[in-house]
């Protein structure tokens, strides 16, 4: 994909488009970007013809159409407008302890789950570096003088379905930003030449997949990438990841009310997360306009957790965030809006989905 932002260029390409200057410039610019999070108007240790150059020959990899927030204050959703007219959604999320931001690495997403607004949608590209960075640090500028903690791959799209420029805006992150690894989760329904490729990096991220399902049969149904990576080599793959890296794995689990919420349900879940030693995340079933079945009432999932616990399972319950702003899981996905839209607070986006 050809660089139309700064956050685009490594550090060579942004060395040769500033060849003409001092080369502690490359380095300046650099810090400013991901140090400090600063535009290039607002980097005062440049020369003023220098911002200039900058702020004009490379345009931003994000324009943002609208800005939503909760009625607690507590988490804030950010619709997008790319380079070529297409949109992401991005998620931030203040708690008590950390501040998380949900960034998105495609746009829409091509796993077909349908109980996931953004795989109702389909699949429109791939997200650039750049453009996967920039939301970390537009992020960040927003929840200052808070500090941006840990970054969840879990937005619109599936980050191992785009690789190469996922695992490079890892690292930027965490080289460049400094966000550990230990506060870096990549999730994935289960692309199992990824998983075993992330297990080699040498910075040993987070895993969470998204199983839904710890029978064949019923996973083919809610995530069809089950067909050509079943239970078992999906189950090798993370074992792989665990012992390489040391870090725990996660299932998310979208209860869904008769559908995978029964006791057998709980039962083929707690053999599969004991045997692999992985935490299970479960998260209600948020509305999304394409998908009829209704998530598991409280009283539901309180019974499905307890039956885990149980059995010995390290579980949880994800609080749900941001619903009434369409930003809790399953529920990114993209209103279209024309190039000329106003972009305010207090614009609604009929938003596309995160898985």
């Amino acid at each position: 994909m050809t660089p139309t932002s700064l956050l685009d260029l490594d550090r060579d390409q942004l060395a040769a488009a500033c060849a003409d200057e001092p080369p502690y410039r490359v380095d300046q610019i650099w810090r400013g970007l991901y140090e400090r999070a600063a535009r290039p108007a607002e980097m005062t240790d440049l020369p003023l013809a220098l911002r200039r150059r900058l702020s004009e020959d490379f345009a931003p990899a994000l324009t943002e159409i609208t800005r939503r927030t909760s009625a607690d204050g507590g988490t804030v959703k950010w619709l997008w407008r790319l380079h070529d007219d297409r949109a992401v959604e991005t998620v931030l999320m203040h708690y008590d302890e950390r501040v998380t931001v949900c960034v998105s690495t495609q746009a829409g997403c091509a796993m077909g789950c349908g109980f996931c607004a953004t795989g109702q949608a389909g699949f429109e590209r791939h997200l650039s570096t750049g453009e996967i960075v920039a939301q970390v640090l537009e992020a960040r500028r927003a929840a200052a003088p808070r500090r941006v903690s840990n970054v969840v791959f879990m937005g619109m799209g599936e980050p191992l379905a785009n690789y190469d420029r996922t695992w490079a805006a890892i690292e930027r992150i965490h080289d460049d930003m400094g966000i550990s690894a230990r506060h870096i989760t990549v999730s994935t329904v289960g692309l199992v030449p990824g998983i075993e490729r992330l297990a080699t990096e040498r910075l040993p991220v987070n895993l969470a997949v998204s199983l839904h399902a710890a029978d064949d049969e019923l996973r083919d149904r809610l995530v069809p990438v089950n067909r050509r990576w079943p239970l078992e080599e999906l189950a090798r793959a993370c074992e792989h990841h665990r012992v390489a890296t040391g870090r725990r794995l996660s299932f998310e689990w979208a209860l869904i009310d008769g559908v995978n919420d029964r006791p057998d349900d709980a039962r083929r879940l707690a053999a599969y997360a004991k045997r692999l030693r992985a935490h299970v995340n479960l998260i209600p079933l948020n509305p999304t306009p394409g998908w009829p079945t209704r998530g598991t009432p409280p009283a539901g999932v309180r019974a499905f957790r307890d039956a885990l616990a149980r059995r010995g399972v390290n579980v949880t319950v994800r609080r749900n965030r941001g619903a009434d702003i369409e930003a809790a899981c399953g529920q990114l996905r993209v209103e279209r809006r024309p190039r000329n839209a106003r972009a305010t607070s207090e614009t609604p986006t009929d938003s596309i989905l995160e898985r």
